[in-house]
């Protein structure tokens, strides 16, 4: 009887590498310890799923930062469009929202995982679940924990799609990087990606922001400017302007000990048009007036501004113009990664060859957020993961 390629782990990554595994005639099984597949993926899809990004091919792959030139080929290879004729394939018809991400009509990643499970059962791929993978054994097979007892599988080849660290209630905690460092396979420390950033906030600053968005603004960091909305925390910030600065705050902090981003709280107004619209409101209005008839800058955003600046400065149109175009914001620190939507570090990129095997495991292969890349939220981490799956999943093939 011939042996499957065993894909371990059952998220996106996981479940993609199988459908293209078996749709090339490969006979697959999927492990995953939790009881059921692609926790984390329906999760994501609470607030409505976005599947990928719009944009045009050669700006998508500008996402990936330092590790682009890893993804080119495999976002080429399996792209945006690919992907959404994928979904529709599926019977799950996609959209293009104003900010340019892609969602399914329903909004729902529920719905996508019933119609995918649909199909690889068709495909005749088994699901196996509550098998904790734990290596191999002393001959070569993959050991697995399982309810019934220990378990060990001859596979033909092997695909690992165990997720990053992130969320590990779940599944994905990283338990994997000591089988794999245990067999010399090159790996980058775990850190938060698409995580929120700690600040000092007052106690009355709390009181009236908390919990509240700072929508339409732009970030400004180095050499960068990422407009989005934010949401202030009792701890700091979060949203999705700053998690597509992820990589470049978390190095300035590493190396400084905090970051100073500017944020722009009129980014559609140039600095004159924001000092002539304050001129016009008279001086002895509050603040909080000054801003709402002049700007129409939510109560928050008052807030913030006072948070960071003295009465000398709001009392000068230019000099509070300014802030409102530029306010320095210092970031203290990063959120845990039990607080991240995703990881970076994992396999580094050097561990594998072009068909994503690890060159110290032959017959062993790796994709989704396992790899040493990393990108923002807005469809790019998804699409990364389909991608990195579709290429190890080739590779099993061409090798089977």
């Amino acid at each position: 009887m011939p042996r499957p390629v065993v894909i371990i782990g059952a998220g996106p990554a996981g479940l993609m590498a199988a459908e293209t595994l078996a749709a090339a005639g490969r006979l697959v099984e999927i492990h995953d310890a939790m009881p059921s597949p692609a926790r984390k993926f329906l999760m994501a899809g609470r607030g409505g799923l976005n599947i990928t990004h719009s944009e045009p091919l050669d700006r998508f792959i500008t996402r990936y930062g330092a590790g682009r030139s890893f993804m080119d080929p495999l976002i080429r290879a399996f792209t945006p469009s690919d992907l959404r004729g994928w979904c529709h394939g599926l019977g799950v018809e996609t959209f293009v929202g104003s900010s340019g991400r892609v969602f399914p009509k329903s909004f729902k990643a529920s719905v996508l995982l019933r119609a995918w499970l649909q199909r690889l059962d068709g495909l005749g791929v088994k699901l196996f679940t509550r098998h904790r993978w734990t290596g191999w054994d002393g001959d070569g097979a993959l050991a697995f924990d399982t309810a019934a007892g220990p378990l060990s599988v001859m596979p033909s080849a092997t695909i690992l799609a165990l997720g990053g660290a992130s969320w590990p209630r779940l599944g994905s905690d990283g338990g994997w990087a000591a089988i794999l460092a245990a067999r010399g396979v090159p790996l980058a420390p775990f850190r938060p990606s698409n995580s929120g950033f700690d600040l000092s906030w007052s106690q009355g600053f709390l009181e009236r922001a908390e919990g509240q968005p700072l929508k339409r603004v732009a970030i400004h960091f180095q050499d960068r400017t990422v407009p989005g909305e934010l949401v202030v925390t009792r701890t700091g910030l979060e949203g999705g302007a700053l998690y597509a600065l992820s990589a470049p705050l978390r190095e300035a902090i590493d190396k400084q000990g905090r970051a100073v981003i500017h944020l722009d709280l009129k980014p559609d107004m140039t600095l004159a048009q924001v000092q002539n619209r304050l001129a016009r409101v008279p001086p002895a209005d509050s603040l909080a007036n000054r801003l709402r008839k002049a700007l129409a800058l939510t109560p928050p955003m008052g807030a913030l501004l006072r948070e960071f600046c003295g009465d000398q400065d709001v009392g000068r149109a230019s000099v509070l113009a300014g802030l409102v175009k530029a306010l320095p914001v210092p970031l203290a620190g990063q959120r845990g990664l039990d607080r991240a939507i995703s990881t970076a570090g994992g396999i580094r990129l050097s561990a594998l060859d072009g068909n994503l095997m690890l060159r110290d495991l032959p017959g062993v292969f790796a994709c989704g957020e396992m790899v040493d890349w990393e990108a923002p939220t807005g469809g790019y981490l998804l699409q990364g993961c389909y991608a990195t799956a579709v290429a190890a999943a080739r590779g099993a093939a061409a090798l089977t």
